[in-house]
């Protein structure tokens, strides 16, 4: 199956209908990625890009252009052209220069999602200035909790991510700093942070990088480790509350699962490439694919079959839930 670099769009709980760009293609690797966490809905990494340095296959900021100018226009209802997919997108260098070239044929917002590894180089600070949004990940404000969710490649410690975060923020050219934090459980003994403890560290951290948002959430797919499990829901509401009472109600955002919309309105060209890009990237239960890509349920039944039958993906979750995911 030919895999695109453009998938989606993706109904996200953040960024409504968000056109996905997926900028390292080793097509060798599932994942390409200097991260390795716990919670990942895209399973292990089996081998962690050291640095940007180390990327095979990295895409070129014309395949990024010549595909957002062919695929793009199909969609009527889109919110944001999002950085994302199947690596971290920092690892690229050539990412402000894509961005760069996405204003001249579109004037959608861009966004980058990334897990904040890379943000203590300046090259890096300055590829994610020309973004409008950056979302970048922070899950504790201990160094032994964060490495022990996120389980990074040697050389990435927390202080630097930190030191990158609060540079982003004083920058004079900047994007919208949200930091995401994303709370884990488990069902073993396992350094959590969704403790009392961990959430006075991280109100602490984030109060000195200040960002313009703070996004709360926690895990809504199957994670890469079995034990990790989803924060309740009463307990996200009460860590949001914390937050709301430090830093303001209009600068946290609770992430909650269930986000109900209507179908996209898009133009289709080849809808088995477009639904297998789509589960590459993110894990989907059939009503999720429908959605996003905006086709019925006949339509899609036989491309998940024959997605199936070769082998492309499989099914995982619960039988209560299931999703889909690259095999």
């Amino acid at each position: 199956m030919k895999t695109r670099i453009i998938y989606g769009p993706i109904l996200s709980r953040r960024l409504g209908r968000s056109l996905g760009i997926d900028i390292i293609k080793n097509t060798e690797r599932k994942k390409n990625c200097n991260f390795d966490c716990v919670y990942c809905q895209l399973d292990h990494v089996d081998y962690k890009v050291t640095g940007p340095e180390d990327v095979k296959g990295a895409v070129t900021p014309a395949e990024v252009i010549e595909s957002i100018r062919s695929y793009h226009r199909n969609i009527l209802d889109l919110d944001y052209i999002t950085f994302s997919g199947t690596c971290e997108p920092t690892l690229n260098l050539r990412l402000g220069d894509m961005i760069k070239g996405i204003r001249k044929i579109s004037e959608h917002p861009v966004c980058v999602l990334t897990n904040s590894s890379l943000v203590e180089r300046e090259e890096v600070r300055l590829n994610l200035a020309e973004a409008d949004l950056v979302v970048a990940t922070l899950v504790s404000g201990y160094e032994d909790t964060f490495r022990a969710i996120s389980r990074p490649a040697a050389g990435i410690r927390l202080e630097n991510i930190i030191k990158g975060l609060k540079a982003i923020k004083k920058m004079e050219k900047r994007p919208k700093l949200g930091i995401e934090i994303m709370l884990v459980d488990s069902a073993i003994d396992f350094p959590v942070n969704c403790t009392n403890r961990e959430i006075n560290r991280l109100i602490e951290v984030i109060r000195e990088i200040d960002p313009d948002e703070i996004e709360i959430l926690t895990v809504s797919r199957p994670p890469a480790e079995k034990y990790i499990t989803a924060v309740p829901d009463a307990r996200l509401k009460e860590i949001a509350c914390r937050f709301d009472e430090e830093f303001g109600k209009d600068r946290v955002r609770l992430v909650l699962k269930g986000l109900k919309r209507e179908r996209s309105k898009m133009r289709h060209g080849n809808i088995d490439e477009e639904v297998y890009a789509l589960i590459l990237r993110r894990p989907c239960t059939f009503t999720q694919i429908c959605t996003s890509l905006g086709i019925s349920d006949p339509e899609l039944k036989p491309i998940i079959e024959k997605l199936i039958s070769s082998k492309n993906i499989i099914k995982t979750g619960s039988a209560e839930e299931i999703y889909y995911k690259a095999s």
